[in-house]
C-alpha cells in the first residue's frame, strides 16, 4: 500500500463550523415580550427565574416545538396526517435549531398493562432471551408477552393460484397472557347490589351507575326494549334466563326505538366503560362508585404475574420471566450479567446496558413488572432518560424540564453527572431549573422575569453563575438562600398510629406520626416515604390528599372552573342585569357561535400542519357581543376572566362588585403563590407545580383535620418557597396537621418533626432511619438526609 500523506491543516475555520449558536429574535409566545437571546450549542444551559416567569414558553413552546414542528413537516402528507398538527411559535426568527428530543415531567401511559419493562426495551429482550434459552422451550417471544393472547383458528381459505381452490388450513399463536386476568395481573369482583336496585324494574330506573338514568336510550333503553328481558318486571323476580341474559349475554345486535344498538350483559358492560381504564384517570364520582361497587384482588391463577403458567413454567437457572421481572432491576441486572452464554452475547450485552442505566440513574430498586401509571414524575422522567443515555446520536439538542424533581439531595449529584455526560457526548443539553445544585453545573444560565405572568417575560441575566450571584435578579439575589432551623418547635396534640406497615418495600413500620404539627417525611428516592404515608394513613373524611396526579382538563378549562370561583361571578352578572347565569358561560348559552366558545379558530391545513388564530367575530374574548353588554362594577365578564388573581381579589374585596364566595376563593389562590395567573388562563398551560398547588388551594376550603402533601415545592423558585414555609405554619396555627413528603433542605429545616426513611431504596430502605426534630436530627448526622441537611444549615 502507498503511504499515506498527511495534508497540512488549514488555518481558516471551515464554514460549517461557525454554526454554533442557536438564535432566537423577537419571540412573544404566552407572556414572553419580544424576547431575543442567543444559546451556545454542545452546552449545558440553565434557564431558571419564579414561577410563570416564561422559562417553559422560551424553551418548550418555542424552541422544542419548533424544532420537532420543522422534523414533522420531512415527513410525507400521509404520514403528517396521522401527526398531532402544530403551529408555528410566535417568534420572528428560529436559527440553528438541532433535532429536539424533550424529556419531561408527563407520567408515563396509564395502562393497566403498561408497565416499567414495557415502557424500556428491557421486557422485550428478556422475552427474547427465554425464547432462546428457556427449558423447557414454550415458544416464540410472544409466548412471554402478557398482551399476546393465545390464538387458535380453523377453517377454509381460498389460494388464488392458477385455479382458485379452496384448502383447509389451521393456524395458532401461543401468547403469554393470563387468562382469567387478561394480563392485568388481578381480577375484579362486582357488587351486583351497588349496580341496581332489585325491587325495581328497569323502567323505574333500578340502576344506580353514575350517568344510567332511566331515559338514557343508548344504555337503559337498549336493555328495556331487547326483547330478552321484561322492561317492567322488578329484577328480583327475573327468570334464571332473564338474569342470565341481564348479567352475562354476549354483545348482540338488537333493534330500540327504530336504531340499530348492540345489548351486552350488565358485567362484560361494566367491565368495558369502567374497568378498563385507570382508576387515577377517572372523574372522582366515577372513582368513588368503582371503589364501592368492585373489589380487586391478586389474579389466583397467575398469582399477579400476568403470564399462563406455560411461560412461567420455562426457566433459566432456575429463575422464570416471572421471577426475573419481580426481582429488583439493580439484582437483576447482577443475575443477568452471571450468564455465560455465547449463542446470545449481543443481546445478553444490549440488555446488560439497558439494566446498568437503571442502577446509574438511581432507579435500581424498581422492578420490571412495576405498573408504569404508579411511577412519580420525577422517576418517569428518569425512565425516558434511559432511551437516551446509550443512544448513537450527537448534536442533538436535549431539553429536560426539571430533572431533580422527587430526587433527594444525595441523588442529585448523580442527575448532574449524567447531565454533563450528555453534554459531553456533543448534544446541546437545556434545562429548566430551580434548585441550586442543579444551576451550579451550567455553563451558560439564563434567568427569566423579574415577576410571574404579566410581569415577567423578559431576559434579566444573561451569563455564568459568579455573574448571576452578583447580578441583583431575584434569583441571583435568592440564590444563597438558607432556611435556618427553628429555636422552637410545636409540641404535638396527638398520634397518628401506623402498625405494621408492609406495602411495597416497607419493612414492618411501626411510626407514630405527631399531629398539630408540621411534619416531614423525607428519604432518598424509593425509600419508601409514598408507601408510608398513602398507602398506610387510611384516606377517612379527616384527611385532605393532595398530590402530584395531574388535573384532567381540556382548553376550555380554566382556574375559575376548576376551583369553582366562575359560579358565583356569574350568578352575581346574572343578578346585576336581570338575565340567566348561562349567558357568562363561555361553555353555554353565552359562547361566540363563531368559535363555540375557544376564543381561536383551528384551520386544519391538510398537508401542513394545521394553525390556530384569534376569532375575528370575538377578538378572541370567547362570549356572544350582547353578552359582553352586561357589567358588573363597570367589567364586562370578558375583562373579569382576562384579570389576574391578585387583581381580581381586589376587585371583588370591596365597592360595587364585592363577593365575599368568589374573593375567598380568590384568597386562597393569592396564598399558595398563583396571584399572578389569570383567571381564564387555560389549564393545559399550567406547569406540574402550578396545577398542584391549584389542588392545594381548592382543598383549604375543605374540612379536614389533616392535610398530606407531596412534594408542594415541585416547580417553586427560591424566592417562592419563603411564602410556602409561611402558608404551612399558617395551616397549622389553624388547627390543622400537616404532614410533607419532601426533599427539599428549606421545608426540612422549618419542621417541628422529621420522620426519615432508608437507609437506601428498594429492598435496602423500607425502614425508619431517624424520628426526631431538625435539630436532632443535624447533630446526629446518622442519615444520609441528616449529612445533607447539616451542610445546608452550614453546622
Amino acid at each position: 500500500m502507498a503511504p499515506r500523506t498527511k495534508t497540512e491543516q488549514p488555518t481558516a475555520p471551515h464554514a460549517a463550523d461557525s454554526h454554533d449558536l442557536i438564535r432566537v429574535h423577537g419571540a412573544r409566545e404566552n407572556n414572553l415580550k419580544d424576547v431575543s437571546i442567543e444559546l451556545p450549542k454542545r452546552r449545558l444551559t440553565v434557564f431558571t427565574g419564579v414561577s410563570g416567569s416564561g422559562k417553559s414558553s422560551l424553551v418548550f413552546s418555542i424552541i422544542a416545538a419548533e424544532s420537532q414542528r420543522l422534523i414533522n413537516e420531512t415527513y410525507s402528507a400521509f404520514v403528517q396526517g396521522f401527526m398531532p398538527s402544530q403551529a408555528r411559535p410566535d417568534v420572528d426568527v428560529l436559527d440553528g435549531l438541532t433535532t429536539a428530543i424533550i424529556v419531561d415531567q408527563q407520567r408515563l401511559g396509564s395502562d393497566p398493562r403498561s408497565t416499567v419493562g414495557t415502557a424500556t426495551d428491557a421486557n422485550a429482550m428478556l422475552r427474547i432471551l427465554f425464547s432462546r434459552l428457556g427449558d423447557p422451550h414454550i415458544g416464540p417471544p410472544g409466548a412471554f408477552a402478557f398482551n399476546v393472547p393465545s390464538v387458535t383458528a380453523s377453517g377454509a381459505i381460498t389460494v388464488e393460484r392458477g385455479n382458485k381452490k379452496a384448502v383447509k388450513a389451521t393456524f395458532s399463536r401461543t401468547g403469554g397472557m393470563c387468562q382469567r386476568c387478561e394480563g392485568r395481573g388481578n381480577v375484579s369482583d362486582i357488587d351486583l347490589s351497588q349496580l341496581y336496585d332489585d325491587s325495581k324494574s328497569i323502567s323505574e330506573g333500578a340502576f344506580t351507575i353514575p350517568g344510567w338514568k332511566s331515559d338514557s336510550w343508548w344504555t337503559v333503553r337498549t336493555y328495556a326494549e331487547s326483547g330478552f328481558l321484561d322492561p317492567d318486571k322488578p329484577i328480583a323476580q327475573f327468570t334464571e334466563k332473564e338474569m342470565r341474559d341481564f348479567l352475562h349475554k354476549e354483545p348482540t345486535k338488537v333493534k330500540a326505538e327504530g336504531a340499530n344498538l348492540t345489548f351486552e350483559g350488565l358485567i362484560p358492560k361494566i367491565q368495558k366503560s369502567f374497568l378498563s381504564k385507570d382508576r387515577e384517570s377517572m372523574q372522582p364520582h366515577i372513582r368513588e362508585f368503582v371503589d364501592r361497587a368492585v373489589t380487586f384482588a391478586t389474579c389466583p391463577e397467575c398469582e399477579g404475574t400476568r403470564l399462563t403458567e406455560a411461560a412461567r413454567s420455562s426457566k433459566i437457572n432456575g429463575i422464570s420471566i416471572a421471577d426475573a421481572c419481580a426481582m429488583e432491576i439493580r439484582d437483576l441486572a447482577e443475575w443477568v450479567r452471571a450468564l455465560d452464554e455465547p449463542s446470545v452475547a449481543p443481546l445478553l450485552d444490549a440488555l446488560q446496558q439497558t439494566l446498568d442505566s437503571f442502577v446509574e440513574i438511581g432507579l435500581g430498586y424498581l422492578a420490571l413488572e412495576r405498573p408504569s401509571g404508579t411511577l412519580s414524575g420525577g422517576e418517569a422522567q428518569r425512565v425516558k432518560m434511559i432511551r437516551h443515555l446509550g443512544s448513537s446520536l450527537t448534536d442533538v439538542t436535549y431539553v429536560f424540564d426539571e430533572p431533580t424533581i422527587g430526587l433527594h439531595p444525595h441523588d442529585i449529584q448523580r442527575m448532574n453527572d449524567l447531565l454533563l455526560r450528555l453534554r459531553d457526548k456533543g448534544n446541546t443539553v437545556l434545562v429548566v431549573e430551580h434548585k441550586p445544585e442543579a444551576i451550579a453545573i451550567a455553563d451558560h444560565i439564563v434567568d427569566l422575569g423579574p415577576g410571574a405572568g404579566t410581569a415577567g417575560g423578559t431576559v434579566c441575566f444573561e451569563g455564568t453563575l459568579d455573574g448571576l450571584r452578583a447580578s441583583g435578579t431575584v434569583t441571583g439575589r435568592h440564590l444563597d438562600d438558607r432556611a435556618t432551623l427553628k429555636e422552637e418547635v410545636r409540641k404535638p396534640t396527638g398520634a397518628l398510629e401506623i402498625r405494621g406497615a408492609t406495602s411495597h418495600n416497607l419493612q414492618d413500620v411501626d411510626v407514630d406520626i405527631p399531629l398539630g404539627v408540621l411534619t416531614v417525611v423525607t428519604g432518598v428516592a424509593g425509600s419508601g416515604k409514598s408507601s408510608l404515608v398513602h398507602g398506610s394513613i387510611p384516606a377517612g373524611e379527616n384527611v385532605v390528599s393532595v398530590d402530584q396526579s395531574p388535573i384532567k382538563g381540556s382548553r376550555r378549562s380554566n382556574p375559575a372552573t376548576y376551583t369553582g370561583l366562575l359560579e358565583p361571578i356569574r350568578k352575581a352578572f346574572a343578578k346585576a342585569n336581570g338575565v340567566k347565569p348561562a349567558l357568562f358561560s363561555a361553555n353555554s348559552e353565552g359562547a361566540c357561535p363563531t368559535c363555540n366558545g375557544a376564543g381561536v379558530i383551528f384551520t386544519d391545513l391538510g398537508v401542513m400542519a394545521g394553525v390556530s388564530s384569534p376569532c375575528e367575530d370575538c377578538e378572541g374574548k370567547r362570549f356572544q357581543p350582547s353578552v359582553l353588554d352586561y357589567h358588573l362594577g363597570g367589567r364586562d365578564i370578558s375583562e373579569v376572566l382576562a384579570m389576574s388573581v391578585t387583581e381580581a381579589e381586589e376587585f371583588f374585596g370591596s365597592g360595587e362588585a364585592a363577593l365575599p364566595a368568589a374573593h375567598k376563593i380568590l384568597t386562597r389562590l393569592v396564598d399558595v403563590g398563583l396571584g399572578y395567573l389569570s383567571l381564564g388562563q387555560p389549564l393545559t398551560t399550567l406547569s406540574g407545580g402550578e396545577r398542584q398547588r391549584l389542588k392545594l388551594a381548592t382543598h383549604m376550603a375543605d374540612r379536614g383535620g389533616v392535610y398530606v402533601l407531596d412534594e408542594p415545592t415541585t416547580g417553586l423558585h427560591l424566592a417562592d418557597v419563603e411564602q410556602l414555609l409561611g402558608l404551612l405554619d399558617r395551616l397549622v396555627d389553624s388547627g390543622k396537621s400537616v404532614i410533607v413528603i419532601e426533599h427539599h433542605q428549606a421545608v426540612m429545616a422549618h419542621a417541628d418533626w422529621i420522620i426519615d426513611l432508608g437507609p437506601g431504596a428498594g429492598h435496602d430502605g423500607g425502614r425508619i432511619v431517624f424520628e426526631g426534630t431538625p435539630a436532632d436530627l443535624v447533630a446526629a448526622r446518622s442519615t444520609l438526609t441528616g449529612e445533607h441537611l447539616a451542610e445546608y444549615v452550614g453546622e
